[in-house]
C-alpha cells in the first residue's frame, strides 16, 4: 500500500508548472469516439482517470497511443464497436458516464455501467436522461447500468432544471451528430465545458455559446481528426496557490489562465495573501497576518467546489471564525474528520462548515477520503508540526499529476512510500 508522508513547517518557494485540466480531458477523451479519424490530444495529464479511459477505449477497439513523456495521446476510434464498455473500468471513475452521450451520439445506442469516482452523496443523472429523451432516445436505468437507444437523434430544446456540468457535457456529446439544432439552456459555464466545445469544433462540430447560459449545437454529418491541446488545470493551479498562502510561501504558478482563477485569487487576497497575475502565470505570497473569510462554493464563475477542502485546510489555522458553505454537492465534508484528527476546530451544520482557527495543526495518520479531500489533507500536512501520513492516496492519483514531485520541487519535505 502506498502512502504520502509529509513533514510540515517549510515555506514553499520557487516555480511549479500546472498540467492539463483533469476535468476537461475526461470529457475530451470519450468525445474522440465521435470522431472518424485520428485525434492528437496534447497536454494530457498523466493521471489515473486518463489511464482508465485509455484502457476503456482500447477495450472497445480504438487504436490508442499514449506518450506520457510528451503528454500526447493519439487515438483513432474509427473501428470502435457499439458494445458495452467494460463495467469494471467504468466503475473506477465518475466521468465514465460521458460514454453514454458519445455512444448514443455515434451508434444510437449505449449500454453503460453506472460510474464510480468520489462519493459526495446524491448525484442523480436525471438531467442527462431528460436531455437524451429530448433528442429522441428511450432511456432505462437500473441499479447496475443505463441503457439509451434511438432510431434517430433529432435536435431539440433542452432546459436544465439545475445547473449541471455533467448533464451539459453529456447532452452536448449526444447532440453534435444529431440532425437539426439543439439548444441547451441554463447550462454550466465551467472552463472545461468551453474546452470540450473547442475540441469538438476543431474536429468539425458546430457548437456555439459555450461559456454562456445557452449552448446551440447544429448537428453535422461527421467529425474528422485533428490536433487539440488541453487547457491548464484550474483546480491544480488553485491547489498550489492555496498551499503557497498556507505555508507563508512565495510560489510562481506557471501555465495558468488567470481569468479561470479569479474566484480563488479574490478569496486569497481577502485573506491577506498577495496575488500577482501575469499573462500565463500567477504568483502567490503568503503573509503572517491572514484573515478569516466566508466562502460559498458555486458553479463557475463562483468559487469552485473542487477547491473547498484546500481552502478549509488553510482557514483551519487562520485566527477567527470562517464559514464555508457547499453550494454544489449534498455532502462534501468527509475529509473534515481527518483535519480534526490533526487538531482543527471545525463543526459541520448541514451544508456549512464553521471553522475556528487554531494556532497550529499536529501531524497524524489521516486518509484521502476523495480526490480534492486528499489535496486538502496534503496542505494540512504541509502546515502541521511533525509528521503526517496520508493513506488511500489512490484518490489523489486520479486527478493530480506527480503531486509529490511538484511539492518537492517547491521545497516541501514530502515523499511517497510503498509498504
Amino acid at each position: 500500500m502506498e502512502k504520502i508522508i509529509v513533514r510540515g513547517g517549510r515555506s514553499l518557494s520557487g516555480e511549479v508548472t500546472v498540467s492539463g485540466a483533469k476535468n476537461a480531458v475526461v470529457a475530451i477523451i470519450p468525445a474522440a469516439i465521435l470522431v472518424k479519424g485520428t485525434c492528437v490530444i496534447e497536454n494530457v495529464p498523466d493521471i489515473e482517470d486518463v489511464r482508465v479511459l485509455v484502457d476503456i477505449l482500447d477495450a472497445m477497439g480504438a487504436d490508442v497511443c499514449y506518450d506520457r513523456l510528451t503528454s500526447t495521446l493519439k487515438v483513432d476510434c474509427s473501428n470502435v464497436k457499439a458494445e458495452t464498455p467494460p463495467a469494471h473500468l467504468v466503475r473506477k471513475m465518475r466521468a465514465s458516464y460521458y460514454l453514454i452521450g458519445v455512444l448514443l451520439g455515434r451508434f444510437k445506442r449505449a449500454d453503460v455501467a453506472l460510474p464510480g469516482g468520489c462519493n459526495f452523496g446524491s448525484r442523480p443523472i436525471d438531467q442527462h436522461i431528460r436531455g437524451f429523451e429530448a433528442l429522441g432516445a428511450d432511456v432505462t436505468c437500473n441499479e447496475e447500468s443505463v441503457t439509451a437507444q434511438a432510431e434517430n437523434l433529432s435536435g431539440n430544446s433542452v432546459y436544465l432544471d439545475v445547473v449541471s456540468v455533467g448533464a451539459t457535457i453529456n447532452i452536448m456529446l449526444a447532440a453534435v451528430l444529431a440532425k437539426g439544432v439543439t439548444t441547451i439552456e441554463n447550462v454550466a459555464k465551467e472552463p472545461h465545458i468551453v474546452d470540450l466545445a473547442n475540441f469538438l469544433n476543431a474536429m468539425g462540430a458546430n457548437v456555439k455559446g459555450a461559456g454562456t447560459d445557452v449552448i446551440k449545437i447544429t448537428g453535422v454529418e461527421t467529425l474528422s481528426g485533428g490536433t487539440y491541446s488541453i487547457i491548464p488545470d484550474q483546480i491544480e493551479a488553485g491547489t498550489f496557490m492555496v498551499a503557497a498562502a498556507a505555508t507563508g510561501g512565495n510560489v510562481l504558478v506557471k501555465n495558468v489562465i488567470p481569468k479561470h482563477m479569479e474566484a480563488v485569487s479574490a478569496k486569497l487576497m481577502e485573506m491577506g495573501a498577495d496575488v500577482l497575475e501575469y499573462d500565463t502565470d500567477i504568483r502567490v505570497i503568503g503573509n503572517k497576518d491572514m484573515r478569516s473569510v466566508n466562502i460559498k462554493t458555486l458553479p463557475y464563475p463562483g468559487f469552485p467546489t473542487d477547491m473547498q477542502p484546500q481552502a478549509v485546510a488553510l482557514l483551519s489555522v487562520i485566527e477567527g471564525e470562517s464559514r464555508v458553505t457547499e453550494g454544489v454537492w449534498d455532502s462534501r465534508f468527509q475529509y473534515i474528520e481527518e483535519l480534526k484528527k490533526m487538531g482543527a476546530d471545525i463543526e459541520v451544520n448541514g451544508r456549512t462548515a464553521v471553522i475556528k482557527g487554531v494556532s497550529h495543526l499536529v501531524g497524524q495518520t489521516v486518509r484521502a477520503t476523495d480526490l480534492r479531500g486528499g489535496a486538502g489533507v496534503v496542505i494540512a500536512g504541509l502546515i502541521a508540526s511533525g509528521e503526517t501520513v496520508i493513506t488511500e492516496i489512490k484518490h489523489i492519483d486520479r486527478g493530480y499529476e506527480r503531486l509529490v514531485d511538484k511539492f518537492k520541487g517547491l521545497g516541501a519535505d514530502i515523499k511517497r512510500v510503498c509498504e
